[in-house]
């Protein structure tokens, strides 16, 4: 059965193509995995699926009666709000049932017998499907869920806009659980969750009855609960059993066979314009010189898809600093309240550090009380000589109406326009890309142009947060292999073991100095 229909489908943003004519179909049951380079078009699919986005032409149907349950990768919650106010609309239908069923009640006082007893009969019915629906154990349904999550630790009247990326993350996962959907549609559910709570969402998947589409550029994650992909690239949309790993196969080898029927098929169209050249004019041989201009003429031409620019990142190298990059004293840090206990950390030239720990364990705040971003609690952090520091945040929030080359220009005046686009396609943005503002394009080619301005600058020591967000898996790479090169030092926060695992020298555990209970 199908239960979403997808057919003719094409879209573009100003001259820039996205689909060209695309379908697609799911069916009950399927655990796809969507994939495709940054770009290609992979979460704006999901905004027209779910009716954000109008297409350009084609149409989009979905089976009657079927519940979709989305968890957008950029999705706002709205402040004033509590966690337990978010979670409790998971169940907006069911409010919305019991309004339905007071209202037919406040009504029953001024009709007729006859009227009374439909209206009876149909309050019956609202009522057996609030009690089927659990609606009299919302609250305590509620209340495991986020004790499960961990929601119950950053306290459940606390206001939503104030979470921290993974913290919004792991209240959007509990509404959607909560919601119980047909279908689920996740756009990067693992971008700033622990390990804890990845490994939570792998078993939740890989036991869920219905269908569900997934984007992630976690391979391990996504390997672990698809059995199908479909594919985005060069505007098409290819579907292909099995898991990413079959996917390579299949597609390596078709991608091979193409290559080899271009080159013979080239090599042909060489040999028969050269008799058509050399024997046309010949009255001998003009006819078949006719006859093979014709068979050229009706061939179909294979055409190679155009080659992705693959991203290649090189990090400058500042003079070399002190022997001790920072130390801290005492440092106790946190907002309103402490986040850990009194700190005496240092960091050394020549270290490549991980922070690790659940989310909304302090590991940000951590890197910017270290950076002088805000103001420890207590204690002090002394910064070593000569430093240079690039920082990667984890989030940006506010809309940036510059083009890509305005926003990389602000930064590097002495730059020629030429070196900008330049150094733009180095980290694998097409033209197109280069050219428009940063705020229309997606969260993997974001970061690119955020990567273009650190790789850039000179600096001695790296201080990365949650770098390989939305990246996909060519500048994942990329990016392993240049930290790997890089003869600076970095301290990085990645919830991806096997990103960081073969770039540091050490791992400091967070959860040894936090005064968080989890």
């Amino acid at each position: 059965m199908s239960l979403l229909t997808v057919k003719n489908l094409s879209h573009g943003f100003g001259d820039r193509a996205i689909f060209d004519d695309v379908s697609f179909r799911l069916l009950q049951g399927e655990h796809i995995g969507l994939i495709g380079a940054n770009g290609e078009g992979k979460s704006t699919f999901m905004n027209m699926i779910t009716g954000k986005l109008e297409p350009d032409a084609g149409t989009i149907s979905w089976s009657k009666h079927t519940r979709v349950g989305y968890l957008d990768q950029h999705a706002d919650l709205k402040q004033g709000m509590t966690i337990r106010d978010t979670l409790r609309t998971a169940f907006q239908y069911l409010f919305d049932m019991e309004e339905e069923m007071n209202r037919l009640f406040a009504k029953m006082g001024e009709v007729g017998p006859d009227e009374l007893e439909q209206l009876l009969e149909e309050t019956g019915r609202i009522q057996d499907s609030l009690t089927n629906n659990d609606f009299y154990t919302i609250d305590a349904k509620v209340e495991e869920i986020a004790n499960g999550l961990g929601l119950d630790e950053y306290g459940l009247e606390r206001d939503v806009h104030d979470l921290s990326g993974g913290q919004r993350t792991k209240v959007l996962l509990a509404k959607l659980l909560l919601e119980k959907p047909d279908i689920l549609l996740l756009d990067e559910p693992t971008n700033y969750l622990d390990v804890e709570h990845i490994e939570w969402l792998k078993t939740y998947l890989q036991e869920y009855d219905h269908a569900f589409i997934l984007i992630s550029h976690d391979i391990p994650f996504l390997n672990s609960v698809i059995n199908l992909i479909y594919h985005m690239e060069n505007q098409q949309l290819t579907r292909y059993l099995g898991d990413y790993d079959e996917f390579l196969r299949v597609y390596e080898m078709k991608k091979q066979q193409l290559e080899a029927a271009y080159k013979k098929q080239q090599k042909e169209i060489a040999n028969l314009k050269d008799f058509v050249a050399r024997n046309k004019a010949n009255a001998a041989t003009s006819k078949m010189a006719m006859s093979r201009q014709k068979k050229l003429d009706k061939m179909d031409i294979i055409e190679l898809d155009s080659e992705k620019p693959k991203p290649k990142f090189r990090f400058k190298q500042a003079r070399t600093p002190g022997k001790y990059l920072f130390e801290t004293n005492q440092l106790v840090i946190g907002y309103k309240e402490p986040l850990s206990r009194p700190l005496d950390l240092m960091m050394e030239r020549g270290q490549k550090i991980a922070l690790s720990g659940a989310n909304g364990i302090g590991k940000t705040t951590l890197l910017r009380s270290i950076l002088g971003e805000i103001e420890p609690i207590s204690g002090s952090v002394q910064l070593g000589e000569h430093l240079h520091i690039g920082y990667f945040e984890q989030e940006i929030k506010q809309e940036n109406q510059n083009t890509c080359i305005e926003e990389v220009w602000e930064e590097f005046r002495h730059f020629t326009q030429y070196e900008v686009r330049s150094a733009l396609a180095k980290c694998g943005l097409t033209q197109k890309h280069i050219e428009s503002k940063v705020h229309v394009l997606s969260g993997g080619e974001k970061a690119k142009v955020r990567l273009c301005k650190l790789i850039n600058k000179e600096t001695n020591l790296l201080v990365l947060d949650e770098p390989t967000n939305h990246l996909d898996q060519d500048a994942k790479n990329e990016l392993k292999r240049a930290l790997q090169e890089y003869k600076g030092s970095v301290m990085l926060i990645s919830h991806e073991p096997e990103f960081y695992q073969d770039i540091v020298t050490e791992v400091w555990h967070c959860e040894d100095w936090t005064t968080k209970v989890f």
